[in-house]
């Protein structure tokens, strides 16, 4: 048996050698172990990939989708690996399909406000380039110095600006995809409106690489913002930073970025980067609005009006780039800062309506309390999204139990306050078994059908979402 198995191997490592070349191909164990993680902090020693393939172009992808289908062998789409939710891990073994030589920017069109680009373009290599004729793509996921545009679309990323712009999936417009037998097809087009007939691109955004395999994509882009100006108000309440974040909206103000971060994860920012956060408040709200430099003055003194109404206890205003480009470091830090506390840190995303962000980030405490765990929470409470970042060693038995016990009760807390598993993280593999509470049961049918239909063979990345 371990001689077929063996044999099998081989035969799969020789035809993608034949297909993309002896230097574009890894086989040696530690290297597939390697690749056979992700940001999940999980590693199966009996779970990984018999090969790893870095492609070039689309026709490699097809060739190798072709000897996959006929050899009913699992394809895992690979960018950077920056996912939380175990979305590239090769449960099934199999091929994983790296994307990180297709990272060319093809098209930047400033008169059709779109660009085109192959997968493994970074987010934010992707944002300068376009920068540079005064335009702007608005989805900045926390990790956008190496996350990949290929994974972003794979799983709808958001980040910090999806509270005035929306996420990934309201960018995207067409993608060429290869399908399971090989098959090559475009979903949209470049036009910006585009009613003709089913809206396929939006059925793979965000489906993880379940359905298909994206090989190009065509996003919207917008005019780039003449200025913006940043602020951190501190608050003794979450209450009362809640309210803040209702009344700012209510007065006609749409931020571009409106995140929270709580009293622990302001302590763990300040001792890995100090920047003069206040720590002995409660809670913070990073405001950022944007837009011409004309409106931006009365938005930023009615805003911190607000704040001051709802009892903040203290406002730290940036007025130079150096100010505001400290306090988006220490923002984009709080996963790293985390990594202090213990050897391992685990991020949850849940999402609920904004009026419930009171009762879930209590409730968390609260959680976290119970099963002794280190938690610092941020996140977009704008949109209902937050993050608890969790450290904890996960070579302790009794650590791993109790943050299993707590992600229960934490997925739980958050549907029984009208929310879902994830705003912009994904389901992957760790969050599939809970997937049947959160569906509308119809719902969840249709969707496998819609699986069953692209993937007979369930090659695609088996063992994500259901």
């Amino acid at each position: 048996m371990l001689n077929t198995l063996i044999k099998l191997t081989n035969n799969t490592i020789r035809t993608m050698e034949n297909i993309v070349g002896k230097d574009n191909v890894l086989s040696a164990y530690e290297e597939l172990l390697t690749y056979s993680t992700d940001s999940t902090n999980i590693t199966n020693p009996d779970e990984i990939a018999e090969v790893v393939v870095f492609v070039e172009n689309v026709q490699q992808v097809s060739k190798i989708m072709k000897y996959a289908y006929s050899k009913s062998k699992p394809v895992i789409a690979r960018a950077a690996g920056t996912n939380l939710c175990g979305a590239c891990l090769p449960k099934k073994g199999g091929i994983i399909i790296d994307f990180a030589k297709m990272n060319k920017i093809l098209e930047i069109s400033k008169d059709n406000l779109i660009c085109k680009v192959e997968p493994g373009v970074v987010i934010e290599d992707l944002q300068k380039e376009v920068g540079k004729l005064d335009l702007f793509y608005p989805p900045d996921p926390s990790n956008l110095k190496a996350s990949m545009i290929g994974g972003s679309i794979g799983l709808s990323s958001g980040g910090p600006h999806t509270f005035k712009y929306g996420a990934t999936k309201d960018f995207v417009i067409d993608l060429e995809v290869v399908l399971s037998d090989g098959t090559i097809m475009h979903t949209g087009s470049s036009c910006s409106k585009d009613v003709t007939g089913y809206n396929m691109t939006q059925l793979f955004v965000g489906s993880e690489g379940t359905l298909g395999i994206i090989t190009q994509a065509t996003i919207r882009l917008i005019p780039k913002p003449e200025a913006k100006r940043v602020m951190l108000a501190y608050f003794d309440t979450l209450e009362d930073t809640s309210k803040t974040v209702n009344d700012i909206i209510s007065n006609l103000i749409t931020p571009s970025v409106i995140d929270l971060m709580d009293n622990n994860t302001l302590k763990t920012i300040e001792s890995f980067y100090p920047c003069n956060l206040k720590t002995d408040k409660t809670a913070a709200l990073l405001i950022e609005i944007d837009g011409f430099k004309e409106i931006l003055d009365s938005q930023y003194n009615k805003i911190i009006e607000i704040c001051n109404r709802n009892n903040s206890s203290y406002i730290q205003t940036a007025s130079t780039k150096e100010e505001e480009a400290r306090i988006w470091i220490s923002r984009r830090s709080s996963f790293g800062a985390t990594a202090k506390l213990a050897p391992n840190v685990l991020t949850e995303d849940v999402v609920v309506p904004r009026e419930n962000i009171v009762p879930l980030v209590k409730g968390i405490w609260e959680i976290c309390k119970k099963y002794e765990l280190k938690t610092c929470i941020m996140g977009h409470i704008g949109d209902g999204n937050i993050h608890p970042n969790i450290a904890l060693d996960l070579r302790n038995p009794v650590e791993r139990y109790n943050f299993d016990r707590a992600k229960t009760e934490l997925f739980e807390l958050a549907l029984s306050l009208n929310g879902r598993l994830s705003g912009e993280h994904g389901i992957g593999c760790e969050k599939s078994e809970f997937i049947s509470k959160a569906l509308d049961p119809n719902n969840l049918e249709y969707m496998k059908k819609i699986k069953k239909l692209f993937d007979p063979k369930n090659i695609l990345n088996p063992g994500k979402i259901f």
